[in-house]
């Protein structure tokens, strides 16, 4: 049996490789969820907590991404500014 952060880690991963989105769609989750094996593992958990978990997931990947993309532009500014100063 996976740990429920598995399966969440797995999902947002999962699913940012087939469509490239952050908004999950919730017949995608409802797949995974039914035929990733979450359901028989987690009985308990409902499909609407376990959207939320991902989500969420999904969300704090793209403020990394976005938080890496601004530095990499910083970065390349930085160079741009001390080439023009010369």
């Amino acid at each position: 049996m996976r740990k429920l952060s598995e399966y969440v880690e797995m999902a947002a991963t999962e699913y940012l490789h087939e469509t490239g989105r952050v908004e999950l769609d919730p017949r995608w989750i409802a797949e995974f969820f039914q035929d990733q094996g979450v359901l028989d593992d987690y009985p308990l958990l409902d499909l609407v907590a376990f959207h939320a978990l991902v989500q969420k997931a999904l969300d704090v990947k793209s403020e990394r991404a976005n938080k890496q993309a601004r530095r990499h532009i910083e970065k390349v500014m930085d160079v741009v500014r001390r080439r023009r100063r010369k």
